[in-house]
């Protein structure tokens, strides 16, 4: 096959998946028509078997309806499905004062603090992309104060919920300047032209230049010191090769926003560099954790394949060769596409498994629970849908 029907083919194979399975599921199972928001806990059949609701994974739904209205097509119910979601959210989401609790009841009674700032970041996410889809001032002010409240916490993302003893060891992890890439991209058209320049210059430097590491071969550590220098304790030598190879997609698309073709190459070339290194040369698929240094890890799912980053590293594999032309990435991404839709792809019921072992065998069934939702399996599938055709029509290639 060559490679023009080779990308129609595969254009209209994530484009099926997408809107003949993967978002039927969630519209139809995941809804709380009783209390409002989404039952994220679902098995393989897409029956409920926990009720407890996650602000973040509430929050990725709200938005993912939300972009598909706004960017695919104004269909009414994918509409209707955010906005539920969101005034779920606005309701019982957060303590009054935009602190978004980690965890609620079925019916939004807070179960856990506003501990964990990804509940902040998926909230600003949902609420400004809710706010382009209604035109809803209060949506777009609800995002806004939730960016700047990140924003405030950024030295101290647990706040007062910390569990660190102070000044023994300060570490900075690399989460939050990931996420702050993609973020500030998101919700650009809430904030000023000054905070969107200064945050997208912070992040490409946290993320490029101290995350970075090229001493270790120039992969991603996921914490260093506060002077950013690297630290030699469990937390230091930590790799998440899905983290690093999502991030980069991120890096490409403010390479793409600011025209600079010289950050696109080095985050295509990280990219490459990261999957050769997670890629369980043994099994196939790439690593969940790994040490930097070889040493033994404290996190014991360190050899489960999981379906986010194998969903991610489509994504910037393929980004990577619409941008820069790079055949090494495609030949990756050959290899990837085809471990992801032969090992998570469930073949008889919609959506995808997310944890394998290490030998690539189904570990849970489930189709979403406290950490899986509807978010990277459409939204992958989305941006590979998109990027293919692009790729077909010759677009956005800046190199």
């Amino acid at each position: 096959m060559d490679d023009i029907n080779y990308f129609n083919v595969l254009a209209a194979q994530y484009k099926t998946e997408l809107f003949d399975n993967v978002i039927p599921f969630w519209l139809t199972h995941s809804q709380d028509k009783k209390y409002g928001g989404y039952l994220t806990c679902l098995d393989r059949q897409g029956n409920v078997f926990d009720t407890d609701k996650f602000i973040w994974l509430q929050g990725r739904q709200v938005w993912m309806f939300s972009m598909l209205y706004n960017r695919v097509e104004k269909r009414q119910e994918w509409l209707d499905c955010a906005i539920q979601g969101a005034e779920f959210l606005k309701k019982y989401g957060h303590d009054g004062n935009f602190n978004w609790y980690f965890s609620l009841t079925r019916e939004g009674k807070p179960l856990v603090e506003p501990y964990n700032i990804f509940s902040y970041t998926f909230a600003a996410m949902a609420f400004g992309q809710l706010s382009l889809a209604t035109g809803n001032q209060e949506y777009a002010d609800i995002a806004k104060r939730t960016f700047d409240t990140i924003l405030s916490r950024r030295d101290n993302p647990k706040g007062r919920w910390n569990k660190a003893y102070p000044g023994t060891r300060p570490l900075k992890g690399f989460s939050l300047p990931m996420i702050l890439s993609n973020l500030t991209l998101e919700i650009e058209h809430l904030l000023n032209k000054e905070i969107v320049e200064q945050i997208m210059e912070e992040c490409i430097h946290e993320v490029m230049d101290v995350f970075l590491r090229p001493e270790l071969g120039g992969i991603i550590v996921e914490n260093v010191n506060q002077d950013g220098s690297l630290s030699d304790s469990f937390e230091g030598r930590l790799v998440n090769p899905g983290h690093g190879i999502e991030a980069m997609w991120f890096i490409m698309d403010l390479g793409v926003r600011l025209n600079r073709p010289e950050l696109i190459e080095k985050a295509v070339e990280t990219t490459l560099k990261t999957v050769e290194y997670g890629w369980d040369k043994q099994y196939g698929g790439i690593f969940y954790f790994m040490d930097r240094k070889g040493s033994p890890l404290q996190e014991l799912e360190w050899d489960q394949k999981l379906w986010w980053v194998h969903i991610e590293t489509l994504i910037s594999l393929l980004k990577g060769y619409q941008l820069t032309g790079s055949e090494e990435s495609l030949q990756w991404f050959k290899k990837v596409h085809t471990y992801t839709w032969d090992h998570f792809k469930d073949p008889n019921y919609p959506e995808w498994w997310g944890y394998l072992n290490r030998r690539g065998e189904v570990l849970l069934d489930l189709k979403g629970g406290k950490w899986k939702g509807c978010f990277h399996v459409p939204r992958g599938l989305y941006q590979c849908w998109k990027v293919l055709e692009a790729i077909k029509t010759n677009e956005i290639s800046i190199m």
